[in-house]
């Protein structure tokens, strides 16, 4: 039997045995209720043994059929979630959103923030992990130094930042729902396009406004830069409530995409969701089209990063908004280590951000589906090493949101400049003509 990748992307050695405690052990765990083994010791075996803690009746086999306590077995399932989430956690200061001054020579991002998380008593961390009463939205301008490189993201070692070296913010004024036309009007310049940013997983608030003001501005986006945050704890075992705050808050959502699309403002809507925020940004949108019959024209464009979604559910969604839906983009990757760590909480299924596009299985999801573009960055590293984010930080990928995918445009093959080339068509025969970085799958020809 083979090692599963969601157990190799956790760093298992080969001829251990996963044991996971009851659901009553411990509310976090309830996801993490599966039995893997690896090869090299046979059948699996497992003790049940008496402690002091629940997590001591099931544990870990190691090869030499010592039975690890069920805390051990914990850390070694939580090596990928030390990765992503404490080692970055140790650097960085609480309190980023407190307004500084601004400095000379720097750019900014001028944006607007709807979010229905709870509002913090702290002025450097503005709202909390927390559902809150209703939609608060507020107008967050964050500097941006020069001198870096595309993809990056400058925080302060400690709080106040400097805004000559670090991502900070230099004002945020709370704005009410009737106003909300006249940021419009103000921000979206000629092009009169809305760039709505819809964050995943273990994201607190601080970290969605940089990231999104991250990506507006190396994609040199022509639009005005909305960002939807939905309560996530900011904690990676924290999943299943963070899917919870996300489902709670699509309809929200909805109801903001509503209100762009009816400004004479607001000529057109291009959404971008990552991670787990995929799935409130395609439900808010099947959600208007249920109601309304249909999608707004000014919603051109859906773009989806490393989308946390089932395949079979995706494809139901994009059935039910109907033909007059936006076009589809996906950003896949298949040694995304945080969609391993997603596949094997959802008991082996793959992600649809995690998909290999050439193959049959995933083929047939999407046939008779138009309209939709897979760009699979496999072969690209950039960031850190759980390749989640690449999305945002390989420069290749930002240049093709910013350039085509932000303008309406559908990526092809042309608009992938040397060494980087195209792959045949999802739903027929999806045949790759050369290895590239990023291969471009497009559906929007399959029958």
């Amino acid at each position: 039997m083979r090692p599963s990748p969601a157990l190799k992307a956790l760093g298992l050695a080969a001829g251990s045995a996963v044991f996971y405690g009851p659901p009553a052990c411990e509310p976090r765990l309830q996801v993490m209720d599966r039995i893997e083994a690896m090869p090299g010791r046979g059948k699996v075996q497992g003790r049940a043994i008496r402690g002091r803690s629940c997590f001591a009746a099931y544990g870990l086999l190691s090869p030499g059929r010592r039975l690890l306590s069920g805390r051990m077995a914990l850390f070694r399932l939580s090596s990928l979630a030390l990765t992503v989430g404490l080692g970055a956690c140790a650097s960085v200061p609480q309190g980023l959103l407190r307004p500084v001054a601004p400095a000379p020579g720097t750019e900014k991002v001028n944006m607007l923030a709807a979010t229905t998380r709870a509002p913090s008593p702290d002025p450097g961390i503005l709202f909390s992990g927390d559902r809150g009463e209703g939609v608060s939205f507020s107008n967050i301008v964050v500097s941006i130094p020069r001198d870096r490189e595309v993809g990056t993201i400058q925080l302060p070692r400690s709080v106040p930042g400097n805004a000559a070296t670090d991502f900070v913010v230099t004002s945020s004024t709370p704005l009410s729902k009737p106003k909300l036309a006249d940021w419009f009007r103000s921000t979206s310049g000629r092009s009169k396009r809305v760039f709505v940013f819809v964050h995943g997983f273990n994201t607190p608030f601080d970290r969605a406004v940089f990231r999104f003001a991250q990506l507006a501005h190396d994609a040199d986006a022509d639009a005005a830069p909305v960002l939807f945050s939905w309560p996530s704890r900011g904690y990676l075992l924290d999943y299943s409530r963070d899917f919870d705050n996300a489902s709670y808050s699509r309809s929200d959502l909805a109801d903001l995409l509503r209100v762009a699309a009816a400004s004479p403002s607001v000529r057109e809507i291009v959404i971008l969701a990552h991670s787990m925020g995929s799935w409130p940004a395609v439900e808010a949108v099947r959600q208007i089209a249920l109601r309304d019959g249909g999608v707004p024209g000014k919603i051109s464009n859906l773009i989806l990063a490393s989308p946390d979604l089932d395949v079979g559910v995706f494809r139901r969604q994009l059935e039910d908004m109907g033909p007059r839906r936006p076009r589809v983009t996906l950003f896949t990757a298949q040694h995304d280590r945080a969609l391993q760590l997603s596949r094997f909480i959802s008991r082996g299924a793959t992600r649809l951000g995690g998909i290999d596009p050439t193959q049959e299985e995933y083929r047939s999801q999407f046939a008779g589906l138009s309209g939709i573009t897979v760009l699979d960055l496999t072969a690209i590293n950039a960031g850190d090493r759980i390749n989640h984010d690449l999305f945002a930080a390989s420069p290749d990928a930002v240049r093709l949101i910013g350039d085509r995918l932000l303008q309406g445009q559908v990526v092809t093959d042309f608009d992938v400049p040397a060494p980087l080339v195209a792959a045949g068509a999802i739903g027929s025969a999806a045949t790759l003509l050369v290895t590239a970085p990023i291969r471009v799958f497009d559906a929007a020809g399959s029958p």
